[in-house]
């Protein structure tokens, strides 16, 4: 039995890739306390990498009444507000906060490797050069709209999610949806402003950007609860 072409394997993907990196870090947290920080920020790291290169792809979604575009990294992003949730919940606010700079600091130095290699001058028989230029052609202003969003938004989530967890303590769901949600919505808001103003209409891009990264950011909260589950 052959798989129509149109299966939609993105989401078997998601479903998989969320699976082993809630699972994994909740084994090492559980049994490994002293190293679950790591594990933890090395996985948020890797998803804020991958968003970073993602976004440079613009895909259609179709919701079956309603189509909109948006940047792929939307499937990847809603991904950083749950690891950040994850330290957060086992480790504290600090931790979390020590987390997102990091990360940051992470994200500055990828975008210095990659502009540091390209002052280097191409083999001749390299034949994708200029896809290579299209494709990792850093705007400043992107790039910056990107830190500024991204730092202002973690540390909101991490500040929201803290004092939730203070006056909802054993209602793990409340401070989950609500952190992210708060999280990706003035994320898209700032991004999308600070980047596009000007140069394109941004409310709808805006709007896109809200709908989908919070229909992920809702769909990924049962993987929260089974994480805090898992290391209780």
């Amino acid at each position: 039995m052959s798989v129509p072409i149109d299966f939609p394997w993105v989401w078997v993907y998601w479903i998989i890739s969320l699976t082993f990196v809630t699972w994994m870090s909740a084994w090492v947290v559980k049994r490994f306390r002293d190293y679950g920080f790591a594990v933890l920020t090395g996985f948020y790291v890797v998803y804020l990498a991958a968003s970073q290169v993602l976004a440079s792809r613009i895909v259609a979604f179709d919701l079956g009444f309603y189509k909109f575009f948006a940047p792929s990294a939307v499937f990847i992003y809603p991904f950083i507000a749950q690891v950040i949730d994850m330290i957060n919940e086992t480790y504290g606010r600090r931790h979390a906060q020590g987390a997102i700079l990091i990360a940051l600091l992470t994200q500055i130095l990828l975008v210095v490797f990659i502009v540091m290699t390209n002052t280097l001058k191409p083999a001749p028989f390299f034949q994708y050069e200029a896809a290579w230029r299209d494709i990792f052609s850093l705007s400043v202003r992107i790039t910056l709209a990107s830190w500024i969003s991204f730092y202002i938004c973690q540390n909101l989530d991490a500040y929201v999610f803290s004092y939730l967890k203070k006056r909802f303590e054993n209602i793990p769901l409340i401070r989950s949806l609500a952190s992210d949600v708060i999280d990706l919505t003035v994320d898209s808001a700032i991004f999308v402003f600070l980047a596009f103003y000007g140069r394109m209409p941004v409310l709808p891009i805006i709007l896109g950007q809200i709908v989908s990264k919070n229909i992920i950011g809702i769909l990924d909260t049962p993987w929260f609860l089974w994480y805090r589950r898992l290391i209780s």
